[in-house]
């Protein structure tokens, strides 16, 4: 029962190079790379040097959490003490030099974003900790650490890419391990300018890399809450009123995106589902709580616990008395969302994207409609799988796996929508993706319905394909007026659509991120033509609908769409 012994590599590089799921997590614990290669859930056994590189960053991390737990009732100094030891002899040598070209080196692993995200919780555990003489001999560590993350956030900041996702963490890990390093020398910690509240601390990060709706600037739920972790470790001690408003707004745009059952939709780069991120927001949401008390996570706790299952370990319950000050009292005035419109009605929870691409976590899914139950992903947001699929990354990153239009089975280009909302609907409008191509879709909430309105002008004839993209047994009957969709799960959704001459074609394809060989039915509903017009209804109950001419009735309430 050991940490490993090597220094570690990329963690996006485990997972199956046949099956695209992620490996199994095992043997971390022992510090031993598991004899006869690591399995995945469709029996492989991989064992290539990426693999157990990625494998070394797992278990280190396991460790890292195991410490932290550890140090919270007294225990771990002689772990903590050992990993200094091993650190210093595995990171003598410098920058690691396996890392890949286009990343900022480490030193233990091959990203220094991984050092920062390994580090903050062995700084925390030294802190938990400090007063113990034996600490002494992690002061090495400690300073190297501190070093470490000056030196990357300066690169950062020399490349003009102070808001990045990294970023966030080298001033966490700057923050926690000076402060641990003051702590077991028996000073007060003064780093308070230099990593929160000065030119390039956490402070000046949150408001360069969110927008004034509070989602952080790549729009993924992931790094939001990935940002969202780094900021929040970084405050224990610190006083929740002299935060910025901003960091209160990246709570709230997590809640106003989450289902009532808890589902936190997996919108662009990350995962759709995977145990160690449910961790993460068990412990986001243990901070958010104390933070603000208008946090309104407790459902994604909630759930969060349940996918954990057997690798619950309450560590989140060990984070009390984070901050030095009662929760915030005043809660900003929520704004409209730059990256998301979200509707909901009688049971049936819909986003619409139509914000920024978000960079290099973006995906092609401008004008994608995501709908959910409580806790039903009837179209969700696939997710992506670890980057190191190059295949698989791609197809979950493209137009074709996103509930979206798909003009001519082309990629879009990088494009930004502008949305337009009255008292009970909201619309999204696009040009500049394809060449030629202008695209609307309107959301209609009704008392117990939602009316979805599609149309797509172009300069010359196209084959215009509206998507639809279950994570549940989707099925498709064709009628003498509509197609009307049944979308089984723990909730039933119904759909009722009309679009002229539309053909309705329905294929196999592959399930969310979490499982690509997971099979799903597809839809691609396509007209070949200058123009289209798709008109959708859909219900939890029954509703009637009527059509006539180019106006569709709906429990005896009009809404004309035009050109059918």
């Amino acid at each position: 029962m050991n940490p490993p012994t090597e220094r570690g590599g990329w963690w996006h590089e485990y997972v199956c190079p046949a099956h695209g799921v992620e490996l199994a997590h095992v043997g971390f614990d022992s510090g031993n790379f598991p004899a006869g290669g690591v399995p995945c859930s469709y029996g492989c056994r991989v064992d290539t040097p990426a693999v157990r590189g990625a494998w070394t960053v797992l278990a280190h991390h396991f460790w890292a959490r195991r410490i932290r737990l550890l140090s919270y009732d007294g225990g771990g100094a002689e772990l903590l003490t050992s990993y200094a030891r091993l650190y210093s002899d595995l990171t003598k040598a410098g920058e690691h030099e396996q890392a890949q070209g286009w990343m900022q080196r480490g030193r233990l692993f091959h990203q220094a974003l991984t050092d920062a995200v390994w580090g903050v919780p062995i700084a925390h555990s030294i802190l938990n900790l400090a007063g113990r003489a034996e600490l002494g001999e992690t002061l090495p560590m400690l300073d190297d650490m501190v070093a470490g993350a000056r030196r990357a956030r300066d690169a950062m900041v020399a490349q003009d890419k102070f808001s990045s996702n990294y970023t966030a963490w080298f001033n966490a890990l700057g923050t926690t391990a000076s402060q641990a390093a003051a702590a077991v020398r028996g000073e007060v910690w003064s780093g308070e300018k230099e990593w929160l509240t000065g030119e390039h601390g956490q402070f000046a990060h949150v408001e360069a890399a969110t927008g004034e709706d509070g989602w952080e600037w790549e729009a993924s739920t992931y790094y939001h809450g990935f940002v969202l972790r780094a900021y929040l470790l970084s405050l224990r001690g610190f006083d929740p009123s002299l935060v910025p408003d901003r960091l209160e707004k990246m709570i709230a745009a997590l809640a106003s995106i989450a289902t009532d059952g808890g589902i936190l939709p997996a919108l662009h780069d990350g995962p759709y589902l995977r145990v160690p991120l449910a961790l993460e927001w068990l412990e986001i949401v243990a901070l958010a709580r104390q933070f603000t008390p208008s946090h309104g996570l407790d459902a994604v706790a909630a759930r969060a616990l349940a996918e954990v299952g057997e690798g619950y370990d309450g560590l989140e319950d060990k984070l009390t008395n984070w901050f030095n000050g009662p929760p915030r009292t005043v809660s900003p005035h929520p704004t409209l969302s730059s990256s998301y419109a979200v509707i909901r009605t009688s049971g049936i929870q819909a986003i619409l994207d139509h914000g920024p691409h978000g960079g290099s976590h973006g995906h092609h899914d401008k004008l994608a409609l995501y709908l959910y139950g409580a806790t039903t992903p009837w179209q969700p947001d696939p997710g992506q799988v670890p980057y190191g699929h190059a295949q698989w990354r791609a197809h979950y990153k493209s137009v074709t796996a996103h509930p979206t239009i798909r003009i001519d089975n082309l990629e879009p280009a990088e494009a930004t929508g502008e949305l337009t909302q009255d008292e009970d609907s909201v619309t999204a409008t696009i040009d500049g993706w394809y060449d030629g191509v202008r695209a609307t879709r309107q959301l209609i909430a009704g008392d117990n319905y939602l009316v979805d309105v599609v149309r797509v002008a172009a300069d010359r004839e196209r084959e215009i394909v509206l998507q639809f993209r279950p994570d549940v047994e989707l099925t498709v009957e064709v009628g003498p007026e509509a197609i009307r969709t049944t979308w089984t799960g723990d909730e039933t959704l119904h759909g009722y659509h009309v679009s002229g001459d539309a053909v309705p074609v329905v294929r196999p394809g592959p399930g969310p991120a979490d499982d690509p060989q997971r099979v799903r039915t597809w839809l691609d509903w396509t007209v070949v033509g200058a123009a289209a017009t798709y008109c959708s209804v859909y219900s939890t109950a029954a509703v009637d609908v009527q059509l006539a001419g180019d106006v569709i009735t709906v429990d005896g309430r009009e809404h004309r769409i035009g050109g059918l």
